[in-house]
């Protein structure tokens, strides 16, 4: 057995998802996980650390969008942003598949690896569509909009383009605490994905003094106003705002 061990970002994946699908081992002897993962190493196991490379990534999208279909490309995107660990060989395992079977494969949730692809992808939309509706902006004294979220799905990519939708005349930055990166939107401009290393520029505008004390009292004063304390049901709410997106709400500060 053989062992690939990859960045956790797309291209990184897709680097992985060529080395091992061009070694000639067959599919069977290799297996795709995560560098740098706490592992029980394996005996009779080869491990191979691979290189990220761009190149070798849009070899793989090419490929996929050529002979399978855009839609499995988008799928297999979806799916890197999971939190699963295991989602590197999960993504190979699918595309043997998608590749024998072509874009039809997406319908065929009897096969383990399909079904496992899906669910990656639901979890990563479901929580991002929460987000569209969870994330609260304070203003600094500058004008610039800003917030933090705590996800535990890599969902900057696809929460970016909403609220670039939403917000295009703002200057915002939201910053994703789990993963130590942010998407900076400048008013008229397009938005980017930045990692955040605690210093710079985007520290110092995370780190300023924002609006977001007046407007929790303002939230408070709203809810003791409007609240009927004899028809407060807590697990009625926390099944539809769980607790942990809570710590980033304004409203329950």
């Amino acid at each position: 057995m053989t062992i690939y061990l990859c960045e956790p970002d797309f291209d990184g994946i897709l680097s992985a998802v060529y080395e091992a699908w061009m070694s000639g081992k067959g599919h069977e002897n290799v297996k795709l996980e995560l560098d740098g993962a706490f592992r029980e190493l394996e005996l009779f196991t080869q491990y191979v650390t691979v290189r990220t490379s761009p190149e070798n990534a849009r070899k793989v999208i090419r490929a996929v969008c050529g002979k399978i279909g855009r839609s499995v490309y988008e799928e297999i995107y979806i799916a890197s942003l999971s939190q699963d660990p295991a989602r590197p060989d999960k993504i190979y395992r699918f595309l043997i598949r998608a590749f024998r079977y072509g874009a039809g494969v997406l319908d065929m949730l009897q096969l383990p690896e399909v079904r496992e692809i899906f669910q990656m992808c639901r979890n990563v939309r479901h929580e991002n569509h929460l987000l569209t509706g969870f994330v609260r902006f304070s203003q600094t004294s500058k004008g610039i909009l800003v917030s933090r979220i705590g996800p535990k799905n890599d969902v900057l990519p696809i929460l970016a383009p909403h609220f670039a939708d939403r917000l295009p005349m703002e200057s915002w930055i939201i910053y994703d605490e789990n993963h130590r990166k942010a998407v900076v939107h400048p008013s008229r401009g397009s938005w980017a994905i930045v990692h955040a290393d605690g210093e710079g520029y985007l520290s110092a505008q995370l780190d300023q003094d924002t609006d977001q004390e007046e407007y929790e009292a303002l939230w408070k004063a709203f809810h003791e106003t409007v609240a009927i304390r004899e028809r407060a049901n807590p697990v009625c709410q926390r099944t539809h705002l769980a607790l942990r997106y809570r710590p980033y709400m304004t409203e329950f500060q």
